[in-house]
């Protein structure tokens, strides 16, 4: 072969080498990255199965769990385990002012350590955990929840944080923010690694993905919280009014000759308006309308206070005033300070055909009498419970007898004080002229009631109203002939 010919077979041969060797280069580089996407993806299914095994953790722990401090504390056992570190603590933001712990794995060691606590014992270090209170932006854990930024300390900024009183030494520290609509909520931190002491960036990212996953879990506890309070609350307030109902007569007694109907409603769940029918011997019957202080359960209370010593005394009543006065020694001795009560009375006697009146601190009673007119009556008396008897002055009351054709109304303010949407009240004067021409038709005291309520209603223009509304009418039986 010629020169020129060995030439072109070398450099062909070179070339095929080259190829070959270049070849070879790109192999491996895509077999390398085949590997680490290989590693990328068998972290990525472990990080998701891990957490999916997390929130399926937390899910069990929710409704296994009376409350949010059991719930925490497992979650915190759990990350622990998780991300292989010694202890983790879940702190939350109170008030937007300071983190406190709010669940612990075994063993955490409080950063904050006051010099009055000597922790001789390792059991002493929970008794410490449970009473720190880090200012927002106090420390490392205060810092992280104003920074809203993670943190990864080493050896060296670590072993700062351990003080001479701490029964762990940190090595590593992990702190994460929980943030919630860009709001910090709280902050998690785990101390060391179990295995080497140092956390790695790989631990670092897990911990950072879970803290995240407890910002939501935060938040479902919360709203988990708030709806177990309320049904609690709900059934509170169900037994409470379940308790008044059962306390309010659902008959009206037969006393002739006077014939008694009542009515009540309540602007809340529950009443402070009250009427009772309590028997005092053969021929007294004594029909009480109460309205007890402020709304809801408070005033429920007080309502069931009043009914309650009425009833108790009932064996040995003696007059209307001794009766009031001994109420307000009662009611002021037992109540707090601002709480009341306004009670009215009338004392039906069948035998003499009469009527005794009292009232304390309540609205005047309307008498309708044969000669179609309407008397108001207002004896003294101040409202129960609020001063003592020497400085209540006496109770008076009013007696009158309880001829035919004659009809009382008893209300609680809750009438009168009906409002519309312009609030205008509906006023003494539009439910004595009601009463009046129901009167003067001679309807009955049931019939006299519905037409006040309707009158009420279409007044107020069925607003919704903010006191309770009671009425107890008696009229004489020759009243409807």
């Amino acid at each position: 072969m010629s020169p020129l010919e060995i030439f072109v077979i070398l450099a062909l041969s070179g070339l095929v080498t080259i190829a070959l060797i270049i070849a070879g280069a790109l192999i491996l580089s895509y077999r390398k990255k085949v590997i680490l996407l290989e590693t990328k993806l068998v972290s990525s299914l472990r990080k998701n199965t891990e957490i999916g095994s997390f929130v399926n953790f937390f899910s069990e722990k929710l409704c296994s769990y009376s409350t949010s401090e059991n719930v925490y504390t497992s979650i915190a056992e759990k990350i622990a385990a998780l991300i292989d570190a010694e202890s983790v603590c879940i702190y939350n933001l109170h008030e937007n002012k300071y983190f406190i712990p709010v669940g612990y794995s075994e063993a955490f060691t409080p950063l904050n350590i006051s010099r009055d606590f000597i922790l001789s014992k390792p059991r002493f270090l929970t008794d410490v955990l449970k009473q720190e209170k880090i200012e927002l932006g106090e420390g490392i854990i205060g810092e992280v929840g104003l920074s809203k930024k993670a943190v990864l300390l080493g050896s060296k900024e670590a072993a700062l944080l351990s003080s001479e009183e701490s029964l762990t030494a940190v090595s590593s520290l992990m702190v994460v923010p929980m943030i919630i609509n860009e709001q910090v909520v709280g902050v998690v931190c785990a101390i060391n690694n179990k295995a080497t002491s140092l956390f790695t960036e790989q631990q670092f990212a897990m911990f950072d993905a879970v803290s995240k996953l407890v910002s939501v879990i935060h938040q479902i506890i919360q709203t988990f919280s708030v709806a177990a309070k309320q049904d609690r609350l709900n059934q509170e307030i169900e037994f409470a009014r379940l308790l008044q109902a059962s306390l309010i007569p659902r008959e009206f007694p037969v006393w002739k000759p006077f014939e008694i109907h009542a009515f009540t409603r309540s602007a809340k769940e529950v009443n402070g308006d009250f009427y009772d029918f309590v028997k005092i011997d053969e021929n007294r019957l004594l029909v009480v309308l109460g309205d007890a202080s402020g709304k809801g359960i408070p005033a429920c209370m007080i309502m069931t206070m009043a009914r309650s010593f009425i009833r108790a005394n009932s064996e040995r009543f003696t007059s209307l005033s001794s009766l009031m006065s001994d109420l307000n020694s009662n009611l002021y001795r037992d109540t707090n300070e601002g709480r009341y009560a306004t009670i009215a009375c009338c004392l039906l006697d069948r035998q003499e055909e009469s009527v005794e009146f009292a009232r304390a601190g309540h609205t005047e009673l309307m008498v309708y009498s044969s000669k179609k007119k309407i008397r108001k009556l207002r004896p003294h008396g101040t409202a129960l419970g609020l001063l003592p008897n020497e400085l209540t002055g006496n109770f008076d009351s009013i007696s009158f007898c309880f001829k035919p054709y004659y009809t009382v109304l008893m209300f609680s303010d809750g009438i009168i004080e009906s409002l519309n949407n312009r609030g205008d009240e509906f006023g003494i004067d539009n439910l004595q002229t009601i009463f009046y021409e129901s009167c003067c038709k001679k309807n009955s005291p049931s019939k006299s009631t519905d037409k006040i309520l309707r009158a009420v209603d279409e007044f107020s223009e069925n607003k919704e109203q903010s006191d309770d509304q009671t009425m107890v009418i008696i009229g004489h039986e020759k009243s409807f002939i």
